[in-house]
């Protein structure tokens, strides 16, 4: 796994977003900005892409292309990953597919903001609301198999 990072001054936004759907589909496995102020108390980005080893050149080389920089940092990183699947839960407001993530005694559960978005917008009810519905509807799952 490796991180590559650059501090970016004179771009907008716009041309960072772009940077970013070009290298999620280059393969980046996550991008990242973070304001940050560089010297003279410029603002500025502080881009940080995560790739594995074999994307590397091609990561480097869009980040090059993409943005002003003129220099990467490139540091090689450990990674855990919790195993995840995706499971149905049945709620008021339908089916939502929940992003099921465990590690040793560890769950976590993370609705699908797309599916929790069309049962809030169908049912008039809070988006929020619809997230709730979705992790006790695990939680009660979870505890069906105990």
């Amino acid at each position: 796994m490796l991180i590559l990072e650059a501090n970016i001054d004179d771009t907008t936004g716009e041309m960072m977003g772009y940077t970013m759907e070009k290298l999620l589909q280059a393969g980046a496995l996550d991008v990242s900005f973070t304001p940050i102020y560089m010297k003279k108390n410029r603002p500025a980005i502080k881009l940080e892409v995560m790739g594995e080893e074999e994307n590397h050149d091609r990561l480097q080389e869009l980040i090059l292309t993409e943005t002003s920089t003129i220099g990467l940092r490139i540091r090689k990183a450990r990674r855990l990953v919790m195993k995840r699947k995706s499971i149905p839960v049945e709620t008021e407001f339908g089916t939502i597919s929940v992003k099921e993530a465990r590690w040793k005694q560890i769950v976590k559960y993370a609705p699908e903001y797309e599916d929790c978005r069309k049962a809030a917008q169908e049912h008039g009810v809070s988006l929020a609301e619809v997230y709730r519905k979705a992790e006790e509807a695990c939680h009660q799952k979870e505890e069906g198999k105990k």
